[in-house]
């Protein structure tokens, strides 16, 4: 017999809910980050946030909704300070890598230090702080890890190579590390949005305005994104891992 007291609205919380589990979010301290950590926490997680701007953490840290959330101060291209990230952050059910850098160049134009820096930002950085948090047994069977790529790692667009190719980078390792992860059940999944509307991508509004006509259904807004991981994170999930979710709003290529 069914239980009567068990709502629709009860089995959704319970499916994408996160009441009692700790997330770990980097690059936190703005943009798709800290929107993401907001929504994490409403969804009653409580989280460790990372980023390098300690007042904008803070600031961050202290809009979040619950009690118990934690900031971590760090620079994740810095490997010393990378493993320290591993360590202080503690057991947790899931991680979503938002940290990252443009690395906009024209191919002709590419330095190797721009290189470096962009896949040491978008790419190492990430790969090794899975790493150091599996390694350490710190991810608990059953956990969800979200790495944050692009569509620009799916389509050519001219100018984006550099960030192009550390985006598809994670897709490249995120597919073995799910097979490798799958008998402790922990699902590893990418997100792959297209332009997303913030104040950086808004500053030059005539460039903004005309690209958003190629999207059928819209820009994305960072709310989006948030909710993508909050599902990708919850148990609603627990059946999906080694995908790209492409996020594009029908992005007409061109």
């Amino acid at each position: 017999m069914i239980d009567q007291a068990i709502t629709p609205e009860i089995v959704a919380a319970n499916l994408f809910g996160l009441a009692g589990k700790t997330i770990l979010v980097t690059g936190a301290s703005k943009g798709l980050g800290q929107q993401t950590a907001k929504y994490l926490a409403a969804a009653g997680a409580m989280l460790v946030i990372c980023g390098r701007d300690q007042q904008r953490l803070e600031q961050t840290l202290t809009s979040l909704a619950g009690i118990g959330h934690r900031s971590i101060i760090a620079e994740l291209t810095d490997m010393d300070k990378l493993m320290n990230v591993a360590v202080e952050c503690g057991k947790i059910d899931g991680v979503v890598h938002c940290a990252g850098i443009r690395g906009l160049s024209p191919m002709k134009l590419v330095s190797e230090a721009h290189l470096s820096e962009v896949m040491a930002t978008n790419y190492i950085s990430p790969v090794m702080l899975t790493r150091h948090l599996l390694a350490k047994q710190l991810i608990v069977n059953g956990g969800s890890i979200i790495f944050m790529s692009s569509v620009a790692a799916l389509s050519g667009t001219v100018g984006v190579g550099p960030y192009a190719g550390s985006k598809a980078a994670l897709i490249g390792v995120m597919r073995p590390m799910a097979l490798e992860l799958a008998r402790r059940k922990i699902r590893v999944n990418t997100l792959c949005p297209a332009l997303v509307e913030t104040t950086l991508t808004t500053e030059d509004r005539p460039w903004f305005d005309e690209i958003s006509k190629r999207y059928p259904l819209g820009v994305g807004q960072p709310e989006d994104i948030a909710q993508a991981c909050l599902y990708l994170l919850s148990d609603a999930s627990r059946a999906v891992t080694g995908t790209v979710f492409a996020m594009d709003g029908g992005l007409e290529y061109a």
